[in-house]
């Protein structure tokens, strides 16, 4: 398991295996999911990610540039159902 800088940047990415990258999404999905959907439930339909506290905000941030390299190198996130 590799350990996730507190600034992910395109460097750091660029020094991951396709292995390394998925599993790493997946972790950083996993934890906005569950962030997302605190506020989803004390907001309800008032809800808006960009008017999100900024830890929600800090995690999506990191999960997008993960994703986003993810999706550069044609890769599918695994997501369990």
């Amino acid at each position: 398991m590799r350990v996730v800088p507190e600034r992910i940047d395109m460097t750091w990415i660029g020094t991951l295996t396709d292995e390394d990258l998925i599993a790493i999404e997946a972790r950083l999905h996993a934890r906005f999911s569950v962030l997302e959907r605190r506020e989803k439930k004390l907001h309800g339909q008032k809800y808006q990610l960009f008017r999100s506290p900024p830890d929600v905000m800090a995690a999506w941030d990191r999960w997008s540039r993960v994703n986003t390299a993810t999706r550069g190198r044609s890769l599918n996130p695994r997501r369990p159902r």
